[in-house]
């Protein structure tokens, strides 16, 4: 595989030579996934059959590709609006969270649902605490369309609900998990800051850097939030024991992740413009753009296998119209 043989000429002139120049990541592999329309949404790895999973959330589909091979392993049809996955080890099951139908659980190597939690309407990002063993849920605002949004957490095993936190807003984004919740209140251009034990919203952050702030991720070892917007696109360090903002970078628009490479200190914001901006740190509150690497219109959505060290990229054809691929990178050790 080349990028030649991937990619247009005018992309590849654009974009390879500062990308190989750098060299944090490098395409490995891709898998095409013929007759998928619109937007992916996110992924999940199951580490026990080597499956990495991906939600096709406008395709109503689940994908599911073989981890070292990249090769499919089997389209799975039938769904309503799957958005984020949960996978459950000890069980070897699959959460589906689905923004219009009962959520299904799956068996995880069958794929057969074993029983179905019937979560709010409009059910879509996640995040996992792995303190409690709960799973943080988005649920409510504009695509549903209701005014207000929900956070409700529950236990995956059982899908049992415990706590709901409202918000007044009809467009709440990623969130990223610590110490506390933070997540992307990205229609008032904000930060609300949750204390999961009491379920309520212990501080509010205004987002000034930019607009539509959208993807979270989290460096636990030096309580860093990384918040990425798309109008225009930032990728923001913020420092969460005071809320103030310690860097600023210009990252791709239309992006749908951030992800941390905590074993190499790299931040990966993927976009839909087609590149991925690359951020390595050096201290906390020190951060240099390593490169950008180029990738396709429309891969804006990513996973980390930090086991076999690739960054999985799910380019979505919904805006291009070009054949729908994953992406493989491999990731170089810093």
């Amino acid at each position: 595989m080349t990028l030649r043989s991937l990619f247009s000429g005018a992309a590849l002139l654009a974009f390879a030579a500062p990308a190989l120049a750098a060299a944090p990541l490098q395409l490995s592999g891709s898998t095409d996934l013929p007759g998928y329309t619109g937007d992916f949404d996110h992924f999940a790895i199951d580490e026990k059959d080597r499956t990495l999973f991906l939600a096709g959330e406008e395709s109503a589909e689940l994908e599911a590709l073989d981890l070292n091979s990249g090769k499919v392993k089997t389209r799975l049809k039938g769904f309503g609006t799957p958005h984020s996955l949960h996978y459950m080890p000890a069980a070897n099951e699959l959460l589906v969270i689905d923004g219009d139908k009962p959520s299904p659980v799956l068996d995880a190597t069958t794929l057969k649902t074993k029983r179905t939690y019937p979560l709010p309407k409009g059910a879509d990002s996640t995040g996992f605490d792995p303190a409690s063993g709960h799973l943080w849920v988005v649920t409510g605002g504009k695509d549903v369309p209701l005014p207000d949004s929900r956070l409700i957490e529950i236990d995956p095993v059982a899908g049992k609900v415990f706590k709901s936190v409202h918000f007044d807003a009809d467009h709440v984004e990623a969130m990223a998990i610590g110490s506390k919740l933070w997540i992307n209140v990205t229609d008032k251009n904000a930060i609300a800051v949750v204390d999961m034990k009491a379920g309520t919203i212990a501080a509010t952050w205004p987002f000034t850097v930019a607009e539509q702030n959208a993807c979270a991720a989290y460096d636990a070892t030096t309580h860093r939030l990384f918040i990425v917007s798309r109008k225009p696109g930032k990728l923001v360090v913020i420092n969460v024991d005071t809320g103030a903002t310690v860097a600023t970078f210009d990252a791709p628009g239309k992006t749908d992740q951030v992800t941390w490479d905590a074993a190499n200190r790299r931040i990966y914001a993927t976009g839909g413009e087609g590149y991925i901006t690359v951020i390595e740190q050096d201290s906390a509150d020190k951060y240099h753009e390593a490169a950008k690497i180029l990738s396709m219109a429309g891969a804006k959505t990513a996973i980390l296998d930090p086991i076999r060290h690739h960054l999985w990229v799910a380019a979505s054809p919904g805006e291009t119209k070009a054949m729908a691929k994953v992406l493989r990178y491999d990731v170089a050790p810093r």
